[in-house]
């Protein structure tokens, strides 16, 4: 697939997307060097947000706290405790042993060295003490509960020491031994962060990775995690703001939710590498969930060989039950269900994307916008989909089965024929607004298509559409409107539309039985605009801005060849060839024959 537009004379629209300089207002956090400090009632970065979802200008000032991001430690004042085979011994009185377990109370850092098949480190203190936890070379095995379980503290850090690789794993099923339903080799109830300059390994044979029922925060280090349920569970919310990972879980890498308080439940993720392999969402936000930057690997899949989920779990790859923001960042998502999906509203400003997905590759129930970024999308049931679809920047290639761009509203089973539940759409207000960008479409259903209004102003648009009958490379319910840009799309001739006469720009729609490339020359033999699409095609409609009226255009596609002359801004209205849509010569100067006089086909959208 190729394409040219010639920019002398008039150019089309861009829209550019300025970034917006956040100041964010410090606050202050603990000191790294100070172990025994407790919460007061000052206002800090540990508390900030945490009683609503995460902002579209976030920063990682509002998001984590120099001690989150510390991992530096005072070794000689440092607490050490040593597993082995022989017994477990620890240099000071403040943590208790008993056997292979030990309860940390204490303010202060404990230094974990040494392995254990069947251990446990508990953090079992009152509500103001912050402890950090240095894991330096430290194996720990727990059959029946996690490795460490924080019951209570303020906060708690844990560090892998540099060039160390740790172990932390829980087997068997697990078996409670109070109020708290532990369920991870990793479980706290209050906040935790993990950092390091390190490798921490983490399974879980019968339950999660990692599990806080508060804030769950990791800023450094290298994790490979697996589990059999999620592999990263934050009840408040998942923060990352750097660090590789790799995670293999029976349900999903990332989950962020809180039943209780709908309003938390976010995942904010400043940096970092991720490799995510799951039988669920590769990332799951109960409410919001922003993303700054990162190198995503997502492969989230059901398990069958085929696209045919039901009622089995959710297989996206983002997902997001309120706003899904990206910014920046790498992303190669291969998923069963959606790519990107938003219960409410997608906004993509940045970031390179790789998409292969069984269903959508970007939805949202409400709006999906993109200003920015490299969107390339593979394959998918519908390339970009929302009540609103709005594009300003960025160059997006897509492949559909189904419809390429498609704004829904009201009841659409769009998604359904991918063989997933139907899409809820917030509104029956469809539209889609094109202002910038280099879109370019394949599609095997409608290549464009709006039930409800559309509007282009702007970029660059190619549409390889479709060949069946019942579909349009251009389909809209409403009024559709060019005032600026380039749009070219290519397909069939039942239900192919031309844009509406309250159109600024011309717009020409030709009937031709062809393939290969597509030109378009003004008077004096200049290309205007040429796009080969990847199908044959037995019409075209093509708008740019040196269309004017008055003038006389050769369309040339394939070996096939007409001259259209603009007695009005829109010349053809499409449809089994309208008005003037079989008008023209051939390419020898000979009359061609207009089909106007045909039945219309039945109405089918």
């Amino acid at each position: 697939m190729s394409f040219n537009y010639n920019n002398k004379g008039k150019l089309g629209k861009f829209a550019a997307l300025l970034a917006a300089l956040i100041v964010a207002v410090s606050v202050t956090g603990c000191a790294n060097t100070d172990n025994n400090t407790s919460s007061g009632s000052t206002a800090t970065a540990d508390n900030v947000s945490q009683t609503s979802t995460v902002s579209d200008d976030s920063t990682d000032s509002e998001m984590f706290t120099d001690r989150d991001k510390e991992v530096g430690y005072d070794e000689s004042s440092a607490v050490t405790v040593a597993f082995s085979s022989s017994g477990t011994t620890a240099s000071s009185d403040s943590v208790t042993v008993s056997g292979s377990k030990v309860t940390l109370k204490d303010d202060g850092t404990y230094i974990i060295t040494g392995t254990t098949a069947d251990g446990q480190i508990i953090v079992d203190s009152d509500s103001k003490t912050k402890i950090q936890i240095v894991l330096k070379n430290t194996s720990i095995t727990c059959k029946s509960s996690a490795a460490l379980y924080v019951k209570q503290a303020d906060k708690v850090f844990v560090t892998t020491a540099k060039d160390s690789e740790n172990t932390l794993a829980s087997t068997r099923e697990y078996v409670q031994t109070d109020d708290n339903n532990v369920d991870a080799a990793v479980f706290s109830k209050d906040d935790i962060t993990l950092n390091g300059e390190g490798k921490l390994t983490v399974s879980s044979e019968k339950g999660h990775g990692i599990v806080s029922k508060d804030e769950l925060k990791l800023t450094s280090g290298e994790y490979n995690i697996t589990a059999a349920s999620h592999a990263l569970s934050g009840k408040n919310s998942i923060r990352i703001a750097s660090g590789t990972y790799t995670l293999t879980s029976g349900k999903d890498g990332l989950h962020a939710e809180n039943t209780d308080d709908t309003s938390k439940g976010f995942v904010y993720i400043a940096d970092g590498k991720f490799t995510v392999n799951c039988k669920g969402d590769g990332i799951d936000a109960g409410t919001t969930a922003q993303i700054g930057n990162g190198t995503f690997n997502i492969t989230s899949s059901s398990g069958s060989s085929s696209s045919s989920a039901t009622d089995s779990a959710s297989v996206k790859g983002i997902k997001a039950a309120g706003d899904l923001t990206i910014s920046g960042g790498i992303f190669n998502l291969t998923c069963e269900d959606d790519g990107l999906h938003s219960n409410s509203n997608v906004t993509v400003s940045g970031g390179t994307f790789t998409i292969s997905t069984g269903d959508d590759g970007i939805h949202a129930d409400s709006k999906t916008s993109i200003s920015g970024g490299t969107v390339n999308i593979t394959e998918s049931y519908e390339g970009i989909e929302g009540t609103e679809v709005e594009i300003s920047g960025g160059t997006i290639t897509l492949k559909a089965s189904d419809d390429g761009i498609n704004a829904a509203g009201g009841k659409d089973e769009s998604g359904f024929g991918g063989g997933f539940d139907r899409d809820n759409f917030s509104s029956s207000n469809a539209s889609i607004t094109i202002s910038g960008g280099k879109i370019t479409i394949e599609a095997d259903g409608d290549g464009v298509d709006s039930n409800g209004s559309l509007t282009v102003t702007g970029g660059e648009t190619y549409v390889s559409g479709p060949t069946s009958g019942a579909d349009g490379a251009l389909d809209y319910d409403g009024e559709a409107t060019i005032t600026d840009g380039i749009f070219v799309a290519a397909g069939s001739t039942q239900m192919a539309q031309n844009f509406g006469e309250n159109s600024t720009q011309g717009s020409m729609f030709v009937n031709t039985n062809s393939s290969g490339e597509i030109t378009l020359k003004n008077s004096s033999g200049e290309v205007l605009v040429s796009f080969t699409p990847t199908k044959t095609y037995a019409c075209v409609v093509i708008s740019c801005p040196q269309i004017t009226t008055g003038q006389t255009y050769t369309v040339t596609a394939g070996e096939y060849s007409t001259e259209v002359e603009m007695t009005s801004l829109i010349y053809g209205s499409g449809g089994m060839g309208g008005p003037n849509g079989m008008g023209g010569r051939d390419m020898n100067g000979m009359e061609r024959p207009n089909d106007s006089d045909m039945p219309d086909p039945p109405q089918m959208r």
